[in-house]
Order: structure tokens, then C-alpha cells, then sequence
């Protein structure tokens, strides 16, 4: 990815202030018509505008099954939109396969995807909440596929996380595009070295074995299972010990090549991150003076130091 290169990323058309909720109004995300957009190029869609319920129309909501929900209009189930909204799921999976990441509307019977009701026959909404039908077709296309709900996009931890894995599920597009090879798939997995091992260096050592004998197996195969792992990794939240570890690490590079006072200064920064007194974005812009004025091949190569581009600012809450 160029630093001019937008992201495509789907998203819910309420999410952009379009007015396409039952009740004609929207659920602007101003996060992302205001910072997310100077990067990404957003592909909207409101499943039931899509499959001609307009605007405005009564609501529905998920019945039955929590694995297997129905969606039916609130004042009469027997009007049932379940086959059409998924059906229009699967369609949109296929002419979005470009995808690098989806923000969905929570709570919707379309669109959510943690924590959607699904109610039962008593009136009252199983305890085990559901997913929207069209967010589970587009999920169940692309399993791997980093997606996020609106609500959620407030937390700046899951906020940062998804942009992360927004922008690695990019760059393997972009790999995969240019032709997998044995060669490309280390490569790619050496510059996400720092990003697997704040995640879970635990799982950052198991896709290092599993690439251990790369060029033994076939490229695509290989590719397939290591992206698979990758992205799993990814999702899971990085932690202040977690990032103080990689941050040492990183550290380690610069031990023959700064000042004592400057070491000192550096040691004293990230544990202040460490136990909260500052934000991840005061120790990294550090190291990044520091390997700009010491300039080291391995290391310019990790996304670690720069996941996404600097102005989105996802580090100074974090």
C-alpha cells in the first residue's frame, strides 16, 4: 500500500448520514465521514433499502433460533424478509470480494454483529444475543475480513485494533495480488513480526515454526493457513505488558548506537507507559526519532512503527 492508496472498506449507509433507517433518519458516524475517509474509500450499503422496503417502513427484528433467526416485520411476522436479506448478503459478498474491512450499524437486525436480539416466542429476547443476516452472509463469505460495529468504533483500543488489522488484511491483498511466493509470505511475516508479538507472542512464535519450512509447501496452501492465523492474532486486543515487551525489543536495536543519557531517557518513557502515565504514541514516536537519526534496515521494514498512516492519531489514547 502507497501512503495515496484509499482502503476500500464497507460500511452501513446510516453511517455516512444517509437517511435510510426505518424512521427516515441516519446514525452519522462522524468518525468516519471525518477522519476514517481521508483513507479509506467507503462502500455503502443498507440491505433493506436493497431489497425495496424504503423509506420510511415499519421496523423488523430477529426471531427464533439464535444460530438461525428469522427477520420479520415487528407489527406482523408473518411478513418475512429472512431469505431476501440473505440472499442480498451473499450477492453483495460476491461484487465486494475488494473488501478490506466492513463497519456494520449495531444492533441491527441486518447488520449487527455482537450483540443483536433475537426475541422469542414469551416476547423477550433469548439470552444469547444474535447477528444481523446480512453482516452474517458478508462475515461467512469472508471469515477473515476485520469488521467492527459503529458503537464499538468509541472504544480507542478496539477502534485502533481494527484499523490495524484493516490495513495488514490490505497489504496481503496486495500481496496476494502481485503472486504468492515462499519468499513473499516470510517476507511479509517478518514485517509484521513486532505487530504479531504485541498481540500474542505466543502466536507470533507458532506462525514463525509453521513458515519454518516454507518453501516445502505450496505457496497458496501455506499462504491460506499462515493469513488465516494472522488475522486471528490480529483480533486479539494488545495489552500495556504486551506492547512494553515489543517496545524493549525495539529498544535493544539502539543499545550501541545512542547516548547514555538518551538510553536513560528512553528506559524511563516506556516504563511510563508501562504503568499508564503515557499513552503508546510518546514511546514509539521516540524510537522513530531515534531510527531516523539511527538508521536500521531490519527495522524500518516493521509495520509496528507505523501500522497506518500517523494523522489518524490512534496511538494517543491507547
Amino acid at each position: 500500500m502507497t501512503q495515496h492508496t484509499k482502503v476500500k472498506v464497507g460500511i452501513s449507509s446510516c453511517l455516512l448520514g444517509e437517511e435510510v433507517r426505518y424512521d427516515g433518519t441516519h446514525k452519522h458516524l462522524r468518525m468516519a465521514t471525518e477522519s476514517l475517509s481521508r483513507y479509506f474509500d467507503f462502500v455503502s450499503e443498507c440491505p433493506e433499502m436493497g431489497i425495496g422496503m424504503g423509506v420510511p417502513r415499519k421496523p423488523i427484528r430477529l426471531v427464533g433460533d439464535v444460530n438461525a433467526p428469522k427477520a420479520v416485520a415487528v407489527h406482523d411476522e408473518t411478513l418475512d424478509y429472512t431469505s431476501e436479506l440473505t440472499r442480498f448478503g451473499q450477492q453483495k459478498a460476491i461484487e465486494h470480494h475488494d473488501l478490506s474491512g466492513y463497519i456494520f450499524m449495531k444492533n441491527s437486525p441486518s447488520c449487527g454483529v455482537f450483540r443483536v436480539k433475537v426475541y422469542q416466542q414469551n416476547g423477550y429476547p433469548a439470552p444469547s444475543p444474535g447477528r444481523g443476516l446480512y453482516a452474517h452472509a458478508i462475515m461467512q463469505a469472508y471469515p477473515h475480513l476485520p469488521v467492527e460495529e459503529s458503537g464499538r468504533l468509541a472504544d480507542a483500543c478496539l477502534r485502533e485494533n481494527f484499523v490495524t488489522r484493516v490495513f495488514a488484511y490490505a497489504n496481503w491483498q496486495a500481496l496476494t495480488r502481485e503472486g504468492l511466493s515462499a519468499k513473499a509470505i516470510l517476507d511479509f511475516h517478518v514485517r509484521y513480526k513486532y505487530c504479531l508479538m504485541a498481540h500474542s507472542p505466543t502466536k507470533y512464535a507458532e506462525l514463525g515454526r509453521m513458515l519454518a519450512d516454507a518453501g516445502n509447501h505450496d505457496p497458496v496452501e501455506l499462504g491460506e493457513r499462515y493469513f488465516a492465523e494472522l488475522m486471528a492474532t490480529l483480533g486479539k486486543l494488545a495489552s500495556r505488558k504486551t506492547h512494553t515487551n515489543v517496545l524493549m525489543h525495539l529498544q535493544g536495536y539502539l543499545k550501541k548506537k545512542i547516548s547514555a543519557a538518551e538510553k536513560t531517557e528512553l528506559a524511563k518513557i516506556i516504563e511510563q507507559y508501562r504503568t499508564a502515565q503515557l499513552p503508546l504514541i510518546v514511546p514509539v514516536t521516540l524510537l522513530k526519532h531515534h531510527f531516523n537519526n539511527h538508521p536500521d534496515p531490519y527495522i524500518l521494514r516493521q509495520a509496528y512503527l507505523q501500522p497506518y498512516p500517523d494523522d489518524l492519531s490512534l496511538r494517543n489514547a491507547i
